[in-house]
């Protein structure tokens, strides 16, 4: 490991200990805990992509209807399928 690599290692390492602290503050300040984080629903996995335009506008495929931007494209006579992800 080169010195710029350990120290860009150390800054890293000092900046995450910094926003947990900083996370751990707000929590104090307002009262809060880790369950009611959990229970907000704070540490469930993001929705998976399945489409995505250019502009990096994102639908899962699942929930609610189709987005606009998705039913613009399609309305244009463009396939769902050349949006789908992977």
């Amino acid at each position: 490991m080169t010195a710029m690599t350990a120290m860009t290692a150390m800054t890293a390492k000092t900046e995450r200990a910094d926003a947990i602290r900083w996370i751990q503050a707000q929590m104090d300040d307002y009262g809060m805990t880790m369950e009611e984080l959990a229970a907000a629903g704070c540490f469930d996995p993001p929705p998976v992509v399945r489409y995505r335009n250019a502009a990096g506008q994102s639908w899962n495929g699942t929930t609610s209807e189709m987005p606009d931007w998705l039913r613009r494209a399609v309305n244009a006579g463009q396939s769902v399928e050349s949006y789908r992800v992977g």
